[in-house]
């Protein structure tokens, strides 16, 4: 596959890019694994994760605790544990979404509702494929190179550049044109020219498309910009899940064009998602990326989740 210039590794050959040339090396390595060495080298991978990173395990034990107050400390230890080894296996995932032949791929992954996404660009407005932030996302959106040409995805730019640059150029395989996350217009215009746009609305969003609403119960900065995107361009949103099978093949979920969305209240539109959002974590949640901070920047009176006295003590949960 030719690659546009800007997609080019050749600026980064330098020894500051080296552990990130071992990383794709690895990715390119474990794309060619069974997918029993897949697992064993993700979990693996993912289990060193959790020790070296102390941040990112702090949030998620955090972010974990507020979700599922319910459950014991042994279970939330255990859901923590598995979702590094889920954190571990994106890495994996990444390598198989971005390397692995598309009719290989294809044999892994189960589609279902494949003629829910046909009905929707059948209606000529474009579809706003609307899901979350899940560990096996590089999987579970190569498979669009084999339901439609017409695909694009909203993206963020990484701190890393050539992190910023790999993803790109894995993702070029299925989305030719990528759009900046902050770039409305062109996503507007994909939509009218009835492409389909992969959005993941479930990070917190700053600005006057945002409100406080529940994630598993706990008030949340939330985007609600779907609402209006659908409403200007006319696009019919769709849900468009993905999760790893115990088996180490995955699965898409891609629902019905929702009815009557958008309503009259955006609030309700964006509960409505988020509540198929919260159904989908739940059938494996430790896949859901639970390292970022969803709780972050809620206005006064509610305090930072995420400081140094929030929540139970470390080696309460974690030792």
């Amino acid at each position: 596959m030719k690659f546009p210039e800007e997609l080019s590794l050749a600026p980064f050959w330098g020894p500051r890019y080296w552990p990130m040339w071992a990383l794709l090396g690895l990715m390119h390595g474990a794309a060619k694994l069974s997918p029993r060495r897949q697992l064993k080298v993700g979990r693996w991978f993912g289990r060193l994760l959790r020790r070296v990173k102390a941040r990112q395990r702090r949030v998620a034990r955090r972010n974990i605790e507020l979700c599922f107050p319910g459950s014991s400390a042994a279970e939330r230890r255990d859901l923590l544990e598995r979702h590094f080894e889920a954190v571990g296996m994106s890495f994996v995932e990444m390598g198989i979404g971005w390397f692995t032949p598309i009719d290989r791929l294809l044999e892994r992954v189960e589609i279902v509702g494949r003629e829910h996404l046909e009905r929707a660009l059948a209606g000529g407005r474009g579809a706003l494929l609307v899901g979350g932030h899940f560990t096996a996302l590089e999987v579970g959106f190569a498979v669009l190179e084999a339901l439609t040409p017409r695909v694009s995805t909203m993206y963020r730019t990484q701190r890393n550049p050539m992190m910023d640059v790999m993803i790109r150029r894995g993702r070029y395989r299925f989305a030719k044109t990528q759009i900046p996350r902050d770039n409305v217009r062109a996503l507007l215009r994909t939509l009218r020219d009835g492409n389909a746009v992969g959005y993941l609305p479930d990070q917190t969003y700053l600005g006057n498309q945002s409100e406080l609403l529940p994630f598993f119960g706990e008030p949340a900065v939330t985007n609600t910009a779907t609402s209006k995107l659908a409403a200007i361009s006319g696009a019919a949103v769709v849900p468009y899940f993905f999760r790893r099978l115990p088996s180490g093949d995955y699965r898409v979920d891609i629902g019905e064009p929702l009815a009557d969305f958008p309503s009259e209240s955006a609030t309700r539109d964006t509960q409505r998602l988020f509540g198929l959002l919260e159904d989908y974590i739940r059938l494996a949640p430790e896949q859901y990326l639970w390292i970022y901070k969803k709780f972050k920047s809620r206005p006064a009176p509610l305090s930072d989740p995420y400081g140094a006295d929030a929540g139970a003590r470390p080696d309460k949960f974690e030792e």
